[in-house]
């Protein structure tokens, strides 16, 4: 015959089982996965890859809006743009869609970057497959901002959300440069 004590260990554990079934089971509802963003700098954020059904989490988590970097078709899997645009509008969210393809970034979607921050709602979160295109371009689009940060902030920021600029430093202080000489 089982102790009272012993009883009240199982009942205890198997609670905390049901709580934490629970917990999951909301977690993972429509709407409510999280996304793990990388800060920049200032209100600009990066991530890999969204889902629709994580936009309700972002309007959460106090985004406003969301700007996709990955053109359509790169993956079976991936949620086309627009369907993408129609979840983030039923959320309250602005979006955006600027493919950037692999390989090197084209002047036009840098400076489409550029235009795209400048007018936003803040917080704003740049997505593609892995985060690494939308650091990048954003790299990019930073050092080409009249106000922007130096070229040694830029690579930090983006090695600080886990991404990498290194074969970018000579495009970036060409950037910096420029605008500096820039009246």
């Amino acid at each position: 015959m089982p102790s009272i004590k012993g009883t009240f260990g199982i009942s205890l554990l198997v609670g905390a089982l049901a709580v934490i079934g629970w917990a999951a089971a909301v977690g993972t509802r429509a709407g409510s996965r999280t996304v793990a963003a990388r800060a920049l700098a200032g209100d600009v954020w990066v991530a890999e890859q969204l889902e629709t059904d994580q936009l309700a989490a972002l309007k959460v988590q106090g985004f406003r809006t969301i700007v996709d970097l990955r053109p359509d078709g790169e993956a079976p899997d991936q949620p086309p743009a627009r369907e993408m645009s129609s979840a983030a509008e039923k959320n309250g969210l602005h979006f955006t869609y600027l493919p950037v393809p692999h390989g090197d970034i084209p002047l036009p979607a840098v400076d489409t970057l550029e235009r795209t921050l400048a007018t936003s709602e803040r917080p704003v979160l740049l997505y593609c497959r892995s985060g690494r295109r939308a650091a990048r371009t954003w790299a990019l689009a930073e050092a080409s901002r009249k106000d922007g940060l130096g070229a040694a902030a830029i690579e930090a920021a983006v090695a600080s959300a886990g991404q990498s600029a290194d074969d970018l430093a000579a495009q970036i202080a060409a950037r910096v440069a420029a605008r500096a000489a820039t009246p």
